[in-house]
């Protein structure tokens, strides 16, 4: 998929987190995949966002005192009208600390359009974001708005909607919910020794089988056995449900979309890649698809070296007892998972595979581990996360 043009003028204008004319080093803290949606996942109360105000939690990873949120309309043919958007500190449910709550502007002022295929920032915002706390994001959408949202699907959090403009005394409690995320994209903090490691992936990463609004993906755990040592690592997901590394589904191809949801996120030292599962489990010949998915690796790697970046390859998880499985996907499987581990052409390894498959059967998951024979269930995603902490550090890849 194309990078839209005012995020290649953007990434032109950055080198290593710094903005050009700026001393600020940014870090994204927490980012997202958007899509482009459908009418199923928009509001059941109306046709779209208009004259709504939706409450949309994040988990952060590293915390800072200035931070600026960038908003997404980039899957949109039209433009979206945004009246205001606040923030606060989230305390349970939809409910926020009031006190915490801060404005965003953009220019200077409260209101923005976002014009169509386009990506923006808000202005840089004084803010005690915490380490891994849960964060509020409240947009008010004026009128122009479009029929479907450029949105991350699965969200795996609550997000809640109002009809009306809200302000940070209004209550959201009989609000309708969504678990899908809005026009948020990505969130960045300012600070000199921070850096940040995304993570793309499909829906393992994304985090189906753990617990809404729990926050237990395995990326969420790896950001917060990281933070005990080194607070100051920002973790970024960046899966999406069904994604292929050859192939488009519900969001662009990995092949396609790595450039601008990885290596375009400020900060970056070091990248996970965690994919193939899904091209593997759909193809009619599996073998061929192997060679293909690990000749696109070899394309990632090759962008990451040329940007001075290390990158790690993850396993691909076992799914016999899923529908993907027969014996030639299997081994098709083992082959890239070999390639993984021993072509040396990822700076590490973080092997999965051999972490959750059951030592009978290497073509299965650990039953206590899994959800439905493809996806970990939350018991899994902990055990993954940890490891991954455990592995990073172990190795020394993380100074």
């Amino acid at each position: 998929m194309k990078r839209i043009t005012s995020l290649f003028l953007l990434a032109s204008m950055m080198t290593a987190g710094f903005a050009q004319g700026d001393n600020t080093k940014w870090t994204g803290t927490w980012a997202t995949a958007v899509v482009k949606s459908d009418k199923q996942r928009m509001p059941a109360s109306g046709s779209n966002l208009a004259e709504s105000s939706v409450r949309q939690i994040i988990h952060v990873s590293i915390g800072g005192k200035s931070l600026r949120l960038q908003l997404s309309n980039e899957y949109c043919d039209t433009p979206v009208e945004i009246r205001s958007v606040y923030i606060a500190d989230s305390k349970d449910s939809c409910e926020i600390d009031v006190k915490s709550a801060k404005y965003l502007t953009f220019e200077g002022k409260r209101d923005i359009t976002i014009a169509l295929g386009k990506a923006v920032y808000c202005d840089v915002l004084e803010y005690d974001l915490k380490p891994l706390q849960r964060l509020t994001i409240t947009i008010n959408y004026g009128q122009q708005t479009p029929e479907v949202a450029t949105l991350h699907d699965g969200s795996r959090t609550t997000s809640y909607i109002i009809k009306g403009v809200s302000k940070p005394k209004t209550k959201f409690v009989n609000s309708e919910h969504a678990i899908h995320w809005y026009n948020i994209a990505a969130l960045e903090v300012a600070g000199e020794d921070n850096y940040c490691i995304p993570v793309i992936g499909n829906s393992i990463t994304d985090g189906r089988g753990s617990t809404t609004d729990m926050q237990n993906r395995w990326t969420d755990i790896f950001a917060e056995e990281l933070n005990a040592t080194h607070p100051n690592i920002g973790i970024l997901n960046l899966g999406i449900g069904g994604n292929c590394v050859l192939w488009d589904g519900l969001g662009a191809a990995a092949k396609k979309r790595y450039d601008r949801d990885v290596l375009a996120q400020q900060g970056v030292k070091e990248v996970i890649v965690f994919e193939g599962v899904n091209d593997l489990g759909n193809s009619r010949t599996p073998l061929n698809t192997a060679n293909e998915v690990i000749a696109e690796y070899k394309v990632m790697i090759e962008k990451a070296h040329a940007k001075g970046l290390k990158i790690y390859g993850a396993t691909i998880t076992p799914f016999k007892g899923h529908s993907y499985y027969n014996k030639e996907r299997d081994v098709a499987r083992k082959m890239v998972n070999l390639w993984i581990r021993e072509s040396d052409a990822f700076d590490g390894v973080i092997d999965f595979d051999k972490l959750m498959c059951d030592p009978n059967d290497n073509a299965r998951f650990k039953e206590d581990l899994q959800e439905d024979w493809l996806h970990p269930n939350a018991k899994g995603y902990k055990v993954m996360g940890e490891f991954a902490a455990k592995q990073l550090i172990k190795t020394n890849n993380i100074k």
